[in-house]
C-alpha cells in the first residue's frame, strides 16, 4: 500500500495516505487505551525519535538488544498509521505508542485512562528548518519549491499535521485539564543534559535505573549511535518512499540549526507569528 501521492483530510488536518487512511485515523480517536500504555505525542521532527529510543531502552534496563534488532516503528508504533493495528496487539506490556495526533483529537480516547503520556516539543524555528528537509528526502510528503514556500506553509498550519502552534499549545496548555499523568520533554533540554532527562523520565515511569543502566542510555541514544544504527536512521526504507541520497534522516541534530537557515526578513516574520500565536502561552523556548 504506498499511496504516495494521496492526501488524507481528517478534522481538517491534513495527513499524507502513505501512512494513514480515514479508517486508521479514526480508529485512533477510540483507541482503547491500557492503563500501562506509554504514549509519545509530538509535533512531527521534535524528538520523537530520540524518545522513542530512550524508552526502548529504558524498559529494557539499558540492554541495547531490541532497539538494535528491532526498527522503531515497530517497538514504537504510531497509533494512528494503517498498518499499526497489528503491531499494537503483539506489544507486550507495557507497550510503546507513538502518535502525532493534536490532544483535541486524541484527548476523548484518553479520558479516563491511566496511560502516562510524554510530550516532546522543540523549539519551532529548529522544527521548521527539519521538517523543511525532511519533506525533501520523504515521497510521501508535498514537494515545495523553496525554504520560503514551506515557511509559509508552516507558518500558516496547512502543511500535513496541521498548525504546530495549536498542537504545541493543545499538549501544554489548560486544554489538557487535569492530566497528572502527562509530562513535557524538551529537546532542547535532552541536548543540555540528556543524564537529567533520563531521571526525570524514568521518574515518571517509577522505573529507576542504577549508574550502569544510565549510561548505557547515554552511549546508545547520542547522535552518532542513532544515525548509524540503522533500525533507528530509516535507511532500511525502500528509496521510493525515502530517498536518502537527497539528505539523512538523522540530519544534524542541533540546538539552533534555523540560523544557518533563516534570514533576517524570514526571522522577523516567525518572531511576529510566534507573539500573535503565542500570547496565552507562558512557556519559554531556548533556541541555541
Amino acid at each position: 500500500m504506498s499511496r504516495l501521492e494521496v492526501i488524507e483530510t481528517f478534522h481538517g488536518i491534513t495527513f499524507p495516505g502513505h501512512l494513514h487512511t480515514q479508517e486508521s485515523l479514526q480508529l485512533a480517536l477510540e483507541f482503547p487505551f491500557h492503563d500501562t500504555d506509554i504514549l509519545i505525542v509530538s509535533y512531527p521532527k521534535s524528538g520523537t525519535t530520540w524518545m522513542q529510543q530512550l524508552l526502548t531502552l529504558i524498559l529494557n534496563r539499558g540492554d541495547p538488544f531490541e532497539s538494535q534488532k528491532v526498527p522503531n516503528w515497530v517497538r514504537a508504533p504510531w497509533l494512528e498509521h494503517h498498518y499499526s493495528a497489528t503491531l499494537l496487539d503483539a506489544l507486550r506490556q507495557p507497550r510503546i505508542i507513538t502518535t502525532h495526533l493534536p490532544h483535541n483529537l486524541l484527548a476523548g480516547a484518553l479520558r479516563g485512562s491511566n496511560v502516562k503520556v510524554i510530550y516532546v516539543s522543540r523549539n519551532p524555528k529548529d522544527v521548521a528548518v527539519s521538517f523543511y528537509h525532511f519533506h525533501k528526502m520523504a515521497n510521501f510528503l508535498p514537494n515545495f519549491s523553496s525554504f520560503q514556500e514551506f515557511l509559509n506553509a508552516f507558518l500558516e498550519g496547512t502543511v500535513h499535521f496541521g498548525s504546530w502552534f495549536d498542537h504545541f499549545k493543545g499538549w501544554t496548555t489548560g486544554q489538557t485539564g487535569a492530566m497528572t499523568n502527562l509530562l513535557h520533554v524538551t529537546y532542547e533540554e535532552m541536548s543540555m543534559d540528556f543524564e537529567a532527562a533520563i531521571v526525570k523520565v524514568t521518574s515518571f515511569l517509577q522505573r529507576p535505573l542504577a549508574e550502569d543502566e544510565v549510561n548505557s542510555c547515554l552511549r546508545h541514544c547520542s547522535f552518532s549511535s542513532m544515525k548509524d544504527n540503522k533500525m533507528v536512521n530509516y535507511t532500511d526504507i525502500p528509496p521510493e518512499i525515502m530517498d536518502h541520497s537527497k539528505g539523512c534522516f538523522m540530519r544534524r541534530g542541533k540546538v539552533g540549526d534555523w540560523r544557518n537557515m533563516l534570514t533576517n526578513e524570514q526571522n522577523e516574520r516567525f518572531e511576529r507569528d510566534l507573539k500573535e500565536k503565542m500570547q496565552d502561552c507562558s512557556l519559554e523556548f531556548v533556541w541555541e
